[in-house]
């Protein structure tokens, strides 16, 4: 497994003297998850695509039969609860095409997508989002949907 940079974190304890100590972390993806995020990146501009890009560079990729099950993946359905609002979601991790907030369908490029991706239940990530803000979320529980634990799909996002 690759350890993520320094800076770049699951999220932050605090040492004795208040300091921040950065967590590390490796995200894993399945292969057909990362080869979709791969292709589908290639079409974005740079301030949709540099942190995702950077969770991609650090991911370990497995092949997609040996993802564990706690894992977020393309398709997943994540509960993660919001370590600053104190809010808790359910919402499923999908390809942009497929986005529906009505559904609670979020896109794998949406700020809480990429931050979710990778992520196994019971670990947590401070991420960026829009106005330069930050946002801390933790995974309470990870599930495979229906289309997600049937295998890979064909994208049609090119």
């Amino acid at each position: 497994m690759h350890a993520r940079p320094p800076g770049s974190h699951a999220g932050d304890d605090s040492n004795q003297t208040g300091t921040a100590i950065p967590h590390t972390r490796s995200v894993l993806l399945r292969e057909h998850d990362y080869a979709s995020l791969m292709k589908l990146l290639k079409n974005h501009d740079a301030t949709v695509s540099t942190p995702l890009l950077d969770e991609l560079d650090a991911a370990t990729v497995v092949p997609d039969l040996e993802l564990p099950s706690d894992v977020v993946a393309i398709g997943s359905v994540v509960a993660f609860h919001d370590l600053h609002s104190g809010q808790t979601s359910s919402v499923e991790v999908v390809f942009p095409h497929e986005a529906d907030a009505a559904r609670q369908r979020i896109s794998i490029l949406a700020p809480v997508g990429a931050a979710l991706i990778g992520l196994r239940a019971g670990e947590r990530i401070t991420w960026p989002v829009p106005n330069g803000r930050q946002r801390s979320l933790k995974v309470i529980e990870v599930r495979r949907s229906a289309r997600s634990v049937s295998g890979p799909r064909h994208d049609s996002f090119s």
